[in-house]
């Protein structure tokens, strides 16, 4: 017991002493593009120098004078760099490229030797990367892989599967990027959904007050903020040829169209000398419309992408990056074929005249789009320090593959592997404001009620602030918020995001766009929808009409509204009026509706009608019956009407029997427009209405329409949850 004891606090002294050690962890960057996603990464592990112990090695295009020199970015940074290595093979072709990875591989086993991290990380899909993560898997040290996963239509595909399976550990950045992880059988235990890390810094440093000022030092004191182009274009090394006859192209079309334009030199890859020579051929470092430049900050590179009128060329900075800022791009050829992109990307992939270039000019500049987050929503650093400190330095090196591949998912629910993709959702309502995080499944995460303002600008205000409280709180809740859908009363334009029209309920809520300061303060794509068509989709997705191609929601509650579903399509019409079931007429001369019309269901049968005609009731001494205690004090609503019906009131009865009347004729009129296969009642007077509109549709309807089911929403928050699925509806299917 003795000996058993001493072996065990032994144990305990060592891993206490293991756990104490700091990692050394080394960051190999290899060109400009790869150092500002690793930068970030860098200044994380830099900012815990007691856990973290940082080497930086330097290479390839970083040390070439033709690239602009780009190691004194770094050393401007203030990090040490460890080691510089000249790594690149002058030359024209492909030869040259295999060449400088063959060099890499000689002067790469002394550099490790000396240093002996016990992390490398590694970024993307360059060759120089390649040569990295071969050397370090040969020298059994761990690697963590950045970008691994994602597809973008060139030879960096082969390379960023490779650095794949050579790599132990991977942070990707989008959901399809790590279930294209697991299927290439890697352990997904060992993958983390992070984000980009460059987003971490976009997201923080777009908005700059000094911007106009970045702007011109670059371009010159006449330009204007969206009125100029960044271009960027790169060799494809599988076709190189075409690839610069686009570059020729491209150049042609910007001098043709006559904005101010910021024009990138292209990389290192096999064709470049030749595309920098169609450059100078062109006159463009001479042109007065044309800065062209090898380099330039990454934080200024921010600045000119955010605010220009549109980027062109090939470089994966315009789908990715861009689409934090809604930047129209326009990708020109194939580099970035099967790359998820936002709706601000105009492909032209078989790019083969000038005209056609010149028309996507023509079709994207000044233009703006939603702020996207697909490649990240500013947190990628946190989650991988997090997932470096799980790194168990003493578990077996020996990568394990899964077999066999798999179709879905299967990371594990663990917070630093998995996040629950979720969305925000907000529905405006005629009294409260309410917000909510809302999961893939449709589970409420968390909810956020407040009064509805009366004013617009105190609305928006509150708006803006519970959005952004519920977004910081979805962090610590392990939430990744995919963008934000609006659920409001009122004709909605929801290609625009603009509330066209207000029902009386909310005021001051007419022409308002919604979508641009939403997605302007949270960086996030936003989609909105008038409270009957979000009914509607909450349905298809998480409700009754899951798997129903047609079917028709009508909302029983303060009014009446719904939607209508037709082929698995939301229809919302030429002037985005469909599906205002509350203002069908079902008679001539009835009541007077909310809308100005007189007989339409929502004078019959919604809430406010009923409530009507209960305080007539009551003022005519009429709704009185035993067993119904109505207080001096108490305002008389629609429950007590229903339940004066219950109780045997005849007056009640007929009142509620000429509302359910008019809901169920006006029901029979949808089944005879559209034909659906089911109807769902939704809201707090649906279960009231159920059997009734399906007494009158067995009645009243063609003999063919007469079997249609009618049945009761088990959606508590319909609204919300409506709002929800158009952003995990289109976010999670988007792929160009």
């Amino acid at each position: 017991m003795q000996r058993c004891r001493e072996t065990m606090e032994r144990k305990n002294t060592v891993e206490m002493n293991q756990c104490k050690r700091k990692v050394r962890v080394c960051v190999a960057t290899c060109n400009r593009a790869d150092y500002s996603k690793l930068a970030p990464i860098m200044f994380g592990i830099k900012n815990n120098p007691e856990e973290f112990e940082l080497e930086v090695v330097v290479l390839g295009s970083h040390l070439i004078d033709d690239y602009g020199n780009t190691f004194r970015m770094i050393e401007q940074d203030d990090f040490d760099i460890g080691s510089k290595l000249h790594t690149i093979v002058r030359g024209e072709d492909e030869a040259a490229m295999v060449e400088s990875v063959g060099l890499a591989l000689v002067k790469l086993p002394d550099v490790l030797q000396r240093l002996s991290p016990d992390i490398l990380v590694i970024h993307g899909d360059r060759f120089d990367a390649l040569a990295l993560a071969t050397a370090a898997a040969l020298m059994n040290i761990r690697i963590l892989h950045v970008e691994g996963g994602e597809v973008s239509g060139t030879i960096d595909d082969s390379i960023r599967h490779a650095i794949t399976k050579l790599a132990h550990y991977h942070a990707c950045c989008t959901r399809r990027a790590e279930q294209h992880l697991i299927a290439m059988c890697e352990d997904h235990s060992r993958i983390l959904l992070a984000g980009c890390p460059s987003y971490d810094k976009l997201l923080s440093n777009n908005h700059r007050d000094d911007y106009m000022d970045i702007i011109r030092s670059w371009l010159g004191d006449k330009v204007q903020e969206s009125d100029y182009i960044v271009a960027l274009q790169h060799p494809v090394t599988t076709d190189i040829q075409n690839s610069i006859k686009i570059y020729g192209l491209m150049l042609d079309a910007l001098i043709s169209f006559n904005k101010k334009t910021l024009i990138l030199f292209p990389n290192i890859d096999a064709g470049s000398k030749e595309m920098v020579r169609v450059m100078r051929k062109k006159g463009i470092e001479q042109h007065p419309n044309f800065k062209a430049v090898k380099h330039i900050p990454f934080d200024h590179f921010i600045q000119m992408v955010s605010h220009a009128g549109c980027m062109i060329g090939n470089s994966s900075c315009g789908v990715r990056e861009a689409g934090a800022f809604g930047t129209p791009v326009i990708n020109l050829g194939s580099r970035q074929t099967g790359r998820e992109t936002g709706e601000n990307v105009l492909h032209v992939r078989d790019a083969d005249t000038q005209d056609k270039i010149y028309h996507a000019l023509e079709l994207q500049f000044g233009k703006r789009y939603p702020c996207s987050k697909i490649y990240g929503d500013g947190n990628a650093v946190p989650r991988i320090l997090k997932f470096l400190r799980t790194i168990d330095l003493n578990e077996p090196l020996q990568k394990t593959f899964c077999f066999p591949s798999v179709k879905e998912c299967i990371s594990q629910d663990i917070d630093h592997i998995l996040e629950t993709q979720s969305a925000l959702a907000v529905d405006l309502g005629g009294t409260n404001l309410r917000v909510a995080i809302v999961g893939m499944r449709g589970k409420i995460v968390k909810k956020y009620t407040q009064p509805n303002p009366k004013t617009f600008e105190a609305r928006m205000q509150l708006m803006l602030k519970m959005c952004a409280d519920a977004t910081r709180d979805a962090v610590s809740l392990n939430c990744r918020i995919l963008g934000v859908g609006v659920s409001t009363g009122g004709r909605v334009n929801p290609q625009e995001g603009v509330v066209l029209h207000s029902t009386k309920l909310i005021q001051e809520w007419s022409s308002v766009d919604l979508r641009t300061p939403l997605s302007d303060a949270l960086h996030l794509p936003v989609w909105v929808d008038n409270d009957g068509n979000c009914a509607a989709l909450a349905e298809k997705k998480f409700g009754h009409g899951k798997g129903v191609e047609n079917f028709v929601t009508v909302i029983t509650g303060t009014g009446i509204g719904g939607g209508i579903i037709q082929n698995n399509e939301l229809i919302h019409g030429t002037t985005f009026c469909a599906a205002e079931l509350g203002h069908i007429m079902v008679s001539l001369e009835g009541p007077e509706c909310s809308c100005g019309s007189r007989g339409c269901i929502e004078a019959y049968a919604s809430g406010n009608a009923l409530q009507r005609e209960a305080k007539r009731l009551q003022d005519e001494d009429l709704l009185k019956v035993e067993g119904l205690n109505i207080k001096q004090a108490e305002p008389i609503t629609a429950i007590h009407l229903i339940n004066a019906a219950r109780l045997g009131n005849n007056s009640a009865d007929a009142v509620l029997n000429k509302a359910s009347t008019a809901l169920g004729m006006g029901i029979v009129n949808i089944l005879h427009i559209v034909n659906p296969t089911l109807v769902i009642l939704s809201g707090v007077l649906a279960s009231y209405y159920n059997a009734p509109v399906q007494r009158i549709i067995s009645e009243r309807a063609l003999q063919s329409a007469q079997n249609i089911k009618v049945l009761t929403s088990e959606l508590e928050e319909p609204a919300l949850l409506g709002a929800a699925s158009m952003v995990l509806d289109y976010t999670t299917r988007r792929l160009v």
